[in-house]
């Protein structure tokens, strides 16, 4: 089989003057202000009026199993860098999602149900207040508080809490995995984020639902449990050697410099109680700098495992990788190898930048889910299929994570490139038949096979607009997305896709980019206007269908007329076969639909006879096979 990589397409086949079609994209009344007030710029790059504020959080928690109460104390220095006088604050109350009167977009199990936080103590800059939040209803996950003395540009104030909550008895994100294993999540007050767009973060959180939009905070937080139970974290452990004895402490600290994995403990050493120092109880302490949240797993017979790898070749920085888990997760067992091949991964292929943190841990759970520098994964039979998700969790540190992702809205910008960095993981690890098998089966098919009008959803649609109920929420924000960069890809190739992307990433990460920056970002790295694909693809309405209307023979070649039935500017093979029996697959990357996004001709320059033309899209699966084929 002969392949070629080009196809000429006209009548379009000079080269058209710059700008000549040039599109816009659309924005939102509140997107245009802020263009036009300069708190965003059409070149992508945050502009001298962009602002966040960030905080600063003390926290000490004390959880004692199987007891699933954990009480806290806390200390919140909240910096005020907006151009505004805050007379209010929003304060997020996560956990809350979790009582019978919160919101809901989908049938929860009653064992997932628990009463509201209770705030036993409030503080403002010291003084002990009433918690009297402006909404007196149960179970908001946010809320609104008045100051008793506003903040002023440039101000700080501090918020004190002590509060105590139940953890859910069947876990999902958060939760007692068993009676003695819980892993700790979107437990505390924080401050919800301030935009200069969008404004006060004010979209409720739902259980098992919709994610998250945190700033970037610092955090020193203790977790006080009795002997014998081992906490990982986020963050680095900053008191070893007070909370494992020698021997323990001597390993952790070895698997910091090794390439080889070590385990930390076994579990007969855990259940012998030779691991953790044995005062009553032990308080474990982390700090973790410039992240978005902080969570927490603990358990009484867990193994732990560590190693370590160099995520940075140019300094030779190294990322700790660690595990926990129980001994029937027989796959766990090799689970800080599949951390370190996602991190080399991460690092030096897709997305190519160092992984930022200097750790990274998995926790048996039962959620897939992500969080800085921890994921939360479940145990799964297929080796494959283990290490597949624990890439995709680790993949997250880059988006939202490093990047400020309002996943609220816009998960698409991490779920999608999660999804995409996931398929080359897979392509370099796995190979090509099991990777495109697998993305095929997850990530498009049930989107392909969708009849729903709401499966026709732009992927720009904004996510708290659209209901977890509807399968349209899940397939804008993976596998739509997610071919929208590979296409991206294709259409500009490896190099000029890594200036975009890595220019985008370099200018935002550490900020709260909107989608309209990061197009603008590629537009701007890439030298290209990329408009008339951000539209179609993110834009639109619209669907993989591509159609073979027309083949006709001229002057001694063959004329192949598509029609773009769905609007999306997909890549595909057209695979040829002449009569002599001999084929070409000529490859039709996204830039054929640059001029004219309804049709197409494509010239076959071969002087044969043609007997059959089939369109095959790979990944990009066409939604109507039928009309991909000549003759019919």
């Amino acid at each position: 089989m002969k392949f070629r990589v080009l196809a000429l397409i006209f009548p379009f086949i000079c080269v058209l003057a710059a700008g000549l079609f040039a599109q816009e994209l659309y924005k939102p009344r509140n997107v245009k202000a802020a263009y036009a007030a300069g708190l965003r710029s059409k070149d992508g790059k945050p502009t001298a009026k962009y602002f966040q504020n960030s905080s600063a959080h003390n926290i000490k928690i004390s959880v004692n199993p199987p007891s699933r109460y954990v009480s806290g104390s806390q200390e919140i220095v909240y910096k005020n860098n907006s151009p505004l006088t805050l007379d209010r604050l929003i304060v997020r109350l996560e956990m809350n999602a979790h009582a019978p009167e919160a919101a809901r977009e989908r049938n929860v199990d009653a064992k997932q149900l628990t009463s509201d936080v209770v705030i036993t103590e409030f503080a403002e800059n010291g003084v002990v207040r009433p918690w009297k939040p402006i909404i007196d209803i149960k179970g908001m996950s946010l809320n609104a508080i008045g100051l008793e003395r506003p903040v002023p540009p440039g101000g700080s104030t501090t918020l004190s809490f002590r509060w105590v909550y139940e953890l859910a008895e069947k876990p999902d994100r958060d939760g007692a995995i068993d009676p003695t294993t819980f892993y700790i999540a979107y437990f505390y007050p924080r401050v919800a984020v301030l935009s200069n767009v969008d404004g006060w973060d004010a979209d409720q959180h739902l259980l098992g639902g919709h994610e998250f939009f945190n700033d970037f905070n610092d955090y020193n937080v203790e977790v006080n449990v009795p002997k014998n139970f081992i906490v990982w974290g986020t963050g680095t452990l900053t008191n070893i050697d007070e909370v494992l004895q020698p021997k323990h402490a001597e390993r952790l600290k070895r698997s910091f410099t090794s390439d080889e994995v070590i385990n930390v403990a076994s579990l007969a050493e855990v259940r012998a109680g030779t691991v953790t120092a044995q005062t009553p109880t032990v308080t474990w302490k982390w700090r973790s700098e410039n992240v978005p949240d902080v969570v927490y797993g603990l358990s009484d017979h867990y193994i732990w495992d560590a190693s370590s790898i160099v995520v940075d070749k140019k300094t030779g920085r190294r990322a700790s990788t660690q595990a926990a888990y129980d001994e029937t997760s027989k796959n766990f067992a090799e689970m800080v190898t599949y951390i370190k091949s996602a991190l080399e991964y991460a690092s030096n292929d897709w997305p190519g930048i160092p992984y930022p943190y200097p750790k990274m841990t998995i926790f048996r759970g039962t959620a897939d889910m992500e969080a800085p520098m921890m994921a939360n994964d479940s145990s799964q039979e297929d080796p494959k299929f283990q290490h597949f998700i624990a890439a995709h969790e680790i993949l997250h540190t880059y988006f939202p994570f490093y990047m400020g992702i309002n996943e609220r809205r816009y998960s698409f910008m991490e779920e999608g490139w999660t999804t995409a960095f996931e398929y080359g993981f897979n392509q370099k690890r796995f190979g090509q038949p099991f990777t495109d098998d697998l993305f095929k089966r997850i990530r498009v098919a049930n989107w392909v096979n969708n009849n729903d009008p709401s499966a026709d959803l732009p992927i720009m649609t904004p996510e708290n607009a659209v209901s977890g109920l509807v399968q349209a929420y899940g397939d804008n924000k993976y596998g739509k997305a997610a071919l929208g960069y590979l296409a991206l890809k294709e259409l500009l190739g490896d190099t000029d896709f890594r200036k975009g992307l890595h220019g985008f990433m370099n200018d935002w990460n550490g900020k709260h980019p909107m989608p309209w920056d990061m197009f603008y970002s590629f537009n701007t790295h890439t030298g290209k206007d990329l408009n008339w694909f951000w539209n179609a693809w993110f834009f639109s309405h619209g669907y993989i269908d591509h159609a073979i209307v027309d083949v006709r023979a001229e002057q001694g070649s063959t004329v192949v007329r598509i029609e773009n039935i769905g609007g999306y500017p997909a890549p595909a093979n057209m695979v040829v076969t002449f009569t002599d029996g001999s084929t070409e697959t000529i490859r039709q990357g996204p830039d054929i639909w640059r001029v004219n996004m309804k049709e197409v001709e494509t010239r076959v320059n071969v002087p044969k006879t043609v007997r059959s033309i089939v369109l095959d899209g790979g990944i990009f699966i066409d939604t109507n096979a039928a009309d991909n084929k000549w003759p019919r």
